[in-house]
């Protein structure tokens, strides 16, 4: 069974950043053979990708609008994925989930974490 954690939400004035974690852990879980991501998912919207970083950290993807202000990262060492958000926006608001998966299919979720940007 595979856990994915996450941490780091809460309430931030727009502008304001904030540094979302996802313990990932489980029994026979290779942390660092998987690529790992970050979704969201606002009121009456439906889920959308936001960033991805390869098993070994060397290639990441993003949602075109949170380019430039999202950086996603990981600490194999730690089981860790991190997403850096800066310049934060009212309509950023949404649960952010954690995923991990082998392809580009992500095969767990976190249960996720709420981020609220106030204007």
């Amino acid at each position: 069974q595979v856990q994915l954690v996450e941490s780091g939400g809460g309430l931030v004035q727009a502008g304001g950043s904030l540094r979302l974690s996802c313990a990932a852990s489980g029994r026979h879980f290779s942390f660092s053979r998987y690529n790992m991501g970050w979704f969201r998912q606002a009121p009456g919207k439906e889920r959308e990708f936001l960033a991805t970083v390869t098993w070994s950290g060397s290639s990441t993807i993003y949602l075109d609008s949170v380019k430039g202000r999202f950086t996603i990262s990981r600490d194999n060492a730690k089981n860790t994925v991190y997403l850096q958000m800066n310049s934060l926006k009212p309509e950023d608001t949404a649960v952010y989930y954690c995923v991990a998966g082998i392809t580009s299919t992500y095969n767990y979720w976190g249960q996720g974490t709420q981020v609220t940007v106030s204007s």
